[in-house]
């Protein structure tokens, strides 16, 4: 464009021009090298302004974002001497759902009690482990801790009381790196031994991760992983697990299963697991069917486990 401006400048100054002077030889020379120092000036202008309201529009989501209310956080969080997990005729609707996601269910989970949810895609399982972990919150009913209520309890509320949840699709955190996030569920720095042990028992070697960022450059399943070895960083009593054989390898799902298993004896908590394979079904104490929202059926796996596989319409 400065060229172009200068060339344009240039034909005009000649053309009106009657003879080659000096006079005309010094304004070419002027607009020549001032037209490109005047356009880049109203080009910079013109960013800076650009650039401006995009930052006002920013600060105004931020903003917007820090005026919303947060829900109750006691200054101390209170530790049960169990934790059992009671829904008290729980019902849950999505924004714009023409049904209720959850429609007045009941049930509890004792305490130390291995449960597994099962049922079809859609049927609300993935739902009651975001309303455990505080994710959401139910339209009408009452979630209990030890028989105190924590309807009303955030996240951070139910994490300090002992609640750890691994998400379906476990979230990526740019800039944090495997090591990070192990001390930061642990809540202390770890040795490098602690953290391999960690790791090694869900298939991963931690020299080869523990620097690594927990970013695009992992898979789904190095990801999945990756979160189930934080919550066994936390040693929390009570931790809800959906759907963690997806994206697992043969020989991590082997060693899954003992995860688990050896996760029950360590801690001696309750654990809660989405899933519809029949290894992982098996070593539960009880299976809870949940289909349209509702409990369906409820029992020991003795009990659930030949009606599931065995083509049985829940």
């Amino acid at each position: 464009i400065n060229a172009i401006f200068a060339i344009i400048i240039a034909f005009g100054i000649a053309a009106g021009a009657s003879a080659r002077t000096p006079q005309l030889i010094l304004n070419l020379i002027f607009y020549t090298i001032i037209t490109p120092v005047i356009t880049t000036t109203l080009n910079k202008v013109m960013y800076a302004g650009e650039n401006e309201m995009l930052v006002t529009d920013c600060l105004s989501r931020i903003q917007q974002i820090m005026d919303i209310k947060p829900l109750p956080e006691p200054e101390k969080a209170e530790t049960p001497s169990d934790y059992s997990i009671t829904f008290d005729h729980v019902s849950f609707s999505y924004a714009g759902a023409d049904k209720k996601a959850l429609n007045d269910i009941s049930f509890t989970i004792e305490s130390g009690e291995h449960v597994a949810l099962v049922g079809p895609s859609g049927g609300g399982k993935s739902t009651i482990a975001k309303l455990i972990a505080g994710i959401y919150r139910p339209d009408s009913g009452r979630i209990c801790l030890n028989g105190k209520d924590i309807t009303d309890l955030g996240v951070t509320e139910r994490a300090k009381s002992g609640i750890s949840y691994a998400f379906q699709t476990p979230v990526r955190f740019k800039g944090i790196t495997v090591s990070d996030i192990l001390k930061i569920a642990a809540g202390r720095d770890l040795s490098v031994a602690e953290s391999c042990e960690f790791l090694s028992s869900v298939g991963l070697c931690a020299r080869d991760y523990l620097d690594r960022e927990i970013n695009n450059s992992l898979s789904g399943g190095e990801l999945k992983r990756i979160e189930i070895a934080t919550v066994l960083a936390r040693k929390t009593p009570f931790a809800v697990f959906d759907e963690p054989e997806a994206g697992i390898d043969l020989w991590s799902f082997n060693s899954l299963i003992k995860v688990f298993e050896n996760m029950r004896d360590a801690v001696h908590g309750s654990i809660v697991i989405i899933s519809h394979q029949e290894r992982i079904l098996n070593i539960a104490d009880r299976i809870i069917v949940i289909s349209d929202g509702t409990v369906k059926k409820t029992g020991t796996r003795e009990e659930i486990l030949p009606s599931l596989f065995s083509g049985d319409k829940l």
